[in-house]
């Protein structure tokens, strides 16, 4: 490691641990407290809304993306190789104790994402193939700093589009060399290259294709990849069931064991896993509202809940899966191991040699809709700065480059420059949620208030005049569209009416 880089990797962890850690679980707990446990409380209202109708244009069309397209392509991003190595490199380092403060770190988070993106829908706009919004938006129009929006959205840029999509793509290529080696077929430095060529062709054919496309791959290829990787944890789980018990205690006892505490490592632990669980389901990074801005719904809260729902299917889900994986299959064998190799050796243990080109595919899944999640990120914040499709023709050039280049380039200083500057991002975008999150209780209060009085949940903004900067949400016509508009307007109307009795 260079200098240069034990510095950005010293002071990223210096940044994560004492600033943006503590400011994720002080507003996680601040907006969990105020909101009644939204993310608890309306689990059943996330599933409810993850299947909503779309609103339609006077076409019939639908006027962007649906709840569950805009869901798949923040889990795209989300649900990465880091749910394999992160997960893995957190039980390396803090035990299976780390796992219990992932989980706990994202049923904070969860509210985090609660709030970030029903002010994402709040504030969203309408663009060329449908809405299109994010933290960029909400500091410009929300607290009018365009400044800090630009500032946002540059960091986001080079962090995930090319950055981390480069490392992806890095990702790809070694798995995909490895397997090819394991199967006894074509060896040589041009394998990299090749399989680079093929990523990189393949980003290019979905991210020119526009936000639809990628709504369409990312609602195939995330169930796909989450079926595959369950089938291939349950298979090694069954095989070792008689550990599950003792792992599962483990999970539970090792987060606050006596012997940790003695050992003066229960901080090391707990950092361990709110620091992987945050790198892996994003809950206030202000990455995944991007995604959570593009859904077509009747309300910015229907969106919130959506993408709370994203958290818990990362990592409950998908970082649960590898945990036991790890923890049954080699309890005593973890010595010397870290990251992907703890997944690959448990899998391998378990189900033979085969389970290694297994794990390839299932890591080219996760890492090629993490690029397809990481491109629709930058793409909201591009046209945040610019409007112009030279540059956004530009933009997906640029980001096809740099998945080729990521697959033949040892990137880890791009990762390590990357991580620290994600700090910043997080930051920026915790303070902009905390100074809107008056308008994230007004929202939510809204929409139960509608849910009470038996109603599908309309917003519109005359329920808000003193907010400035909201472009959307003009009126019920154009909030529900042509589909099912009487019954929706007559259901607004009464809504308003109700609300007007309660103030005179």
């Amino acid at each position: 490691m260079t200098a240069v880089e034990s510095w950005l990797a010293g002071g990223g962890d210096l940044l994560w641990t004492w600033i943006v850690l503590p400011i994720v679980a002080v507003l996680g707990i601040y907006l969990t407290v105020r909101s009644g446990a939204v993310q608890l409380r309306l689990i059943p209202e996330m599933f409810r809304t993850l299947t909503d109708k779309t609103p339609r244009d006077e076409s019939g069309k639908p006027q962007s993306v649906s709840a569950f397209q805009a869901f798949t392509m923040s889990a795209a991003s989300r649900v990465g190789t880091g749910n394999i190595a992160g997960v893995g490199t957190a039980i390396a380092v803090g035990g299976p104790g780390a796992v219990f403060w992932m989980w706990l770190m994202a049923t904070i988070g969860a509210a985090s994402a609660f709030a970030e993106s029903s002010l994402a829908q709040l504030f969203k706009e309408r663009g060329r193939d449908g809405f299109h919004g994010g933290p960029a938006y909400y500091m410009s129009r929300g607290l009018g700093a365009r400044w800090m929006g630009v500032l946002f959205a540059v960091i986001l840029i080079f962090c995930f589009p090319f950055a981390f999509s480069a490392l992806q793509a890095n990702t790809i290529a070694v798995t995909m060399t490895s397997a090819l080696s394991t199967l006894g077929g074509p060896e040589g430095s041009w394998v990299p290259l090749g399989v680079g060529i093929v990523t990189a062709v393949l980003t290019a054919l979905v991210v020119f294709g526009g936000v639809r496309r990628i709504a369409h791959v990312t609602q195939a290829l995330v169930p796909l990849m989450a079926l595959a990787f369950l089938l291939l944890g349950l298979a090694v789980i069954v095989m070792n069931i008689e550990q599950l018990p003792a792992a599962i205690t483990s999970i539970f006892t090792e987060a606050f064991g006596f012997n940790e505490v003695l050992g003066a490592t229960l901080g090391q632990i707990i950092m361990t896993g709110v620091k992987r669980g945050m790198f892996s389901n994003e809950a206030g990074l202000g990455s995944a509202p991007n995604a959570g801005a593009s859904a077509a719904v009747t309300h910015p809260v229907k969106q919130g809940l959506v993408q709370s729902l994203g958290v818990y299917f990362d990592t409950m889900i998908v970082c649960s899966i590898t945990a036991f994986i790890i923890l049954v299959a080699v309890p005593l064998e973890r010595d010397g191991l870290s990251g992907i190799e703890l997944t690959e050796t448990a899998l391998t243990t378990s189900l033979g040699s085969w389970a290694s080109v297994a794990l390839a595919i299932v890591v080219f899944l996760l890492a090629f809709s993490s690029i397809i999640g990481n491109y629709y990120y930058g793409q909201s914040s591009m046209e945040f700065i610019s409007s112009k499709s030279s540059v956004l023709t530009t933009f997906r050039i640029l980001v096809v480059l740099a998945v080729l280049a990521g697959s033949v380039v040892s990137a880890s200083l791009v990762w390590t420059t990357a991580d620290a500057v994600m700090g910043v991002m997080a930051v920026i975008n915790l303070v902009a949620v905390a100074l809107l999150s008056g308008l994230v209780f007004r929202l939510l209060k809204d929409y139960t208030q509608q849910r009470r009085e038996g109603l599908d949940p309309v917003f519109t903004r005359a329920l808000m005049p003193d907010v400035t900067g909201i472009s959307c949400w003009e009126d019920a016509d154009s909030v529900t569209g042509p589909i099912d508009l009487p019954t929706r307007r007559s259901q607004a109307e009464k809504h308003r009416d109700h609300l007007h009795g309660h103030t005179e």
